[in-house]
């Protein structure tokens, strides 16, 4: 039986934005913002109304928000990436352009042990998840033109890896490969996934983070997820 705990969820307000400008303005002149993909939450459109704010507060600084049109570790390493151009000498153009190259190649995969959670972000019918749930069907997705999409099911988790290290592999192949793996609340899990993955890719980058609650509630228990892209 599907729970029926009531699953909300609400961005950041400009508010929240703007301090966050004003606190790193303390730090730096130049400031890029990255945001989750706008066709999944409405904090980019937050970010750009406290961008406008701070042209008054914030004289100074400049300001750009990019949206990342991914999501979790996938966005951070287009964070990183431009936070990584501006550690080299970068100015904010092209630090911009180096995250909006980093967005246009990084890969996100997920692999849901269950089906029986995901009706609580609103994205699929409860009756949907409440019949996969009965047929064990444990759905693999990834995003895609800032979407999440549904790309393919398995009927147990040793398949559902394979499959996940598969589409990894082909896009990767042999070439030198930076990946984030993600869990919820199965970090022996994620530990095996990363023991693995050392072992059959070259990589040069290759590092274990959490889920965000957010993330675990709306997935449930056992999810594993990578985020990657080549070099």
């Amino acid at each position: 039986m599907l729970t029926t705990h009531i699953f909300n969820t609400s961005p950041a307000s400009p508010g929240h934005y703007l301090e966050a400008y004003h606190e790193a303005s303390k730090r730096a002149k130049n400031i890029l913002c990255v945001t989750l993909s706008s066709k999944l939450s409405t904090g980019y459109d937050m970010a750009r109304v406290a961008k406008e704010e701070a042209k008054g507060e914030l004289p100074e600084t400049c300001i750009e928000v990019l949206d990342s049109q991914t999501v979790t570790a996938a966005e951070g390493f287009v964070a990183l990436a431009g936070a990584r151009a501006a550690t080299e000498g970068k100015d904010l153009a092209e630090s911009v352009r180096v995250a909006e190259e980093m967005r246009d190649k990084v890969t996100f995969l997920a692999f849901l042990d269950t089906i029986r959670y995901v009706y609580r972000t609103g994205r699929i019918p409860k009756v949907a998840a409440t019949i996969g749930s009965i047929l064990k069907i444990k759905p693999i997705l990834t995003s895609s033109s800032g979407l999440i999409r549904f790309i393919g099911a398995v009927r147990n988790k040793e398949r559902g890896i394979d499959r996940l290290l598969q589409l990894m592999r082909n896009k990767v192949g042999q070439s030198a490969v930076h990946v984030a793996i993600m869990h919820a609340y199965a970090p022996d899990e994620a530990k095996i996934l990363k023991e693995r993955i050392s072992s059959e890719f070259n990589c040069a980058e290759l590092w274990v983070t959490e889920f965000s609650p957010v993330m675990g509630y709306a997935t449930g228990t056992g999810t594993l997820g990578l985020a990657f892209y080549k070099d």
